[in-house]
């Protein structure tokens, strides 16, 4: 028998954006709980996201909160016809693309 958790169809950056996408306001802490990463593995990734483009990052008092840009495409070659929100929006489970979960 195969070990499910041996791989996944989602990377930890996807996996790391649908926790922001889906909480925008969402602490580090809670990101990586969700995830199965450490801190600074998620820090990491929130700071390729952001240089990359597809997330905003901006101050509220003491925590960040996070925008996506969903008509970003994916970055893979064989994946630069479909946007990011429309991902997102089917793994998500919304109609309208992700804002609506936002």
């Amino acid at each position: 028998m195969v070990d499910m958790q041996e791989w996944t169809f989602l990377t930890n950056h996807a996996h790391v954006l649908l926790c922001v996408v889906r909480d925008p306001q969402a602490r580090l802490r809670d990101v990586t709980e969700q995830v199965g990463i450490t801190e600074r593995a998620a820090q990491r990734i929130v700071a390729d996201l952001v240089e990359a483009g597809y997330l905003e990052r901006e101050r509220e008092g003491r925590r960040n909160r996070y925008r996506m840009h969903p008509e970003l495409p994916l970055r893979h070659p064989m994946d630069r016809d479909t946007a990011i929100g429309e991902l997102l929006a089917v793994l998500i489970g919304t109609r309208n693309g992700p804002d609506e979960a936002l």
